[in-house]
């Protein structure tokens, strides 16, 4: 308890300063906010500076401030951060600051950070814009109805994981599963939503799915040893934060059975995961950010008319080294699907960095403008998804 306090305190206090430079010159002032540091959210940020520089919002020298997350009082716009050490409380305290130091814009990265802005905004007379992104259930966290049935300051882009991808996965490596585990902790949106996917998608094909409630990281590898003692013969993780951040210990509880672990975060394959599955274009929901903010910086559209986005995109990654000495070989049709893999301590993946396309400046604002206008809320959109939600609660 001491050790949470005095993180919160700390985090406060870094978040404090300096109060000012989101007062009172006149220029936009952005929150750039994480849940945590992660490399799939720096991908993310780094979509989203980049946009930003394309279309020289900042300069070389304003960015290199940025890269080290330093608030930055630019030439045409203000950037403040904000990271929230993977601690819900220390999240609340970070996003409740960006508004006190006067935040026109919040970037929230993670579900439970666009999950607190979006409440800590609803009923503020002239609230910021809230454009989010790296979240995987906007519905489920109660951010938005439908893509188009939403706030009107809130916009952003879903990583919709293909739950329906990753459990095929299961079979594809063992064609006659019949019990799958998993765990929800229902204080996080996006695991109730996981669970929810797992259980649908395995049923449909047959398929039973255990799930292991938990609460907090000591409770994961419990909650492990749970499902195993039921019989489980493969764990999929809901993809909480609490399963992420437990992964090198379920792994560890899940090997000495030889049960594979997969993960719908492909990087987990770096903490020991069997299998990571899942989501797998973070750079490009920075992207996608980036467009819906510069295009709103530059007077283009209505924030309010932009449909939640959501692309599909699925990773395949397997460690051969946690595998190997589980005892568990992968099958050949699942070595085939891999993407890249970690063998002898070595990862095959590609670390080229991403970038945009370098095209001039008024080609990229017509293609993003482009991409922008297909995601519209027209009214016949709006009716059809209101239809449906009107649908479901008959």
């Amino acid at each position: 308890m001491l050790r949470k306090t005095l993180l919160v305190l700390i985090v406060l206090s870094l978040l404090m300063t300096p109060v000012a430079l989101a007062q009172g010159d006149g220029k936009p002032t952005i929150a750039i906010l994480r849940f945590g540091r992660t490399a799939l959210n720096e991908l993310t940020r780094t979509g989203i500076l980049d946009t930003l520089q394309a279309y020289q919002f900042i300069n070389a020298d304003e960015r290199a401030l940025l890269n080290a997350e330093e608030d930055l009082e630019g030439e045409r716009i203000n950037i403040i951060w904000g990271n929230g050490g993977m601690d819900l409380p220390t999240a609340n305290i970070m996003v409740e600051n960006a508004l006190d130091r006067g935040a026109d814009i919040l970037l929230p990265l993670m579900t439970p950070v666009a999950q607190i802005a979006a409440n800590l905004t609803q009923d503020l007379e002239q609230p910021p814009l809230v454009l989010f992104s790296i979240v995987s259930a906007p519905y489920t966290a109660g951010i938005a109805e439908a893509p188009c049935i939403k706030p009107a300051h809130i916009a952003g882009t879903q990583a919709r994981v293909p739950f329906e991808q990753i459990v095929s996965l299961l079979r594809t490596q063992q064609p006659d599963i019949s019990l799958v585990g998993t765990m929800v902790n229902a204080a996080e949106p996006n695991s109730v939503n996981g669970v929810e996917q797992i259980i649908m998608h395995s049923e449909a094909l047959g398929m039973t799915v255990e799930a292991a409630p938990i609460t907090s990281l000591p409770d994961v590898p419990v909650a492990t040893q749970t499902l195993l003692d039921k019989g489980v013969e493969a764990i999929l993780i809901s993809g909480s934060s609490l399963e992420v951040r437990g992964t090198p210990s379920i792994v560890e509880v899940a090997s000495g059975y030889g049960i594979p672990v997969f993960s719908p975060v492909v990087g987990n394959v770096n903490l020991g995961a069997h299998v990571g599955a899942g989501f797998n274009d973070f750079y490009r929901e920075g992207v996608v950010v980036g467009r819906m903010l510069t295009a709103h910086l530059e007077r283009n559209i209505d924030i309010s008319a932009l449909a939640i986005n959501a692309l599909p995109s699925l990773g395949v990654a397997l460690n051969l080294d946690t595998a190997a000495e589980a005892g568990i070989s992968f099958s050949e049709e699942l070595l085939s699907l891999a993407d890249y893999s970690i063998e002898n301590g070595a990862s095959t993946q590609n670390r080229t960095p991403p970038s945009l396309p370098d095209i001039p400046l008024e080609e990229r604002r017509a293609a993003d403008l482009a991409f922008l206008a297909g995601i519209e809320c027209t009214p016949e959109r709006i009716a059809e998804e209101q239809a449906a939600l009107d649908a479901m609660e008959q």
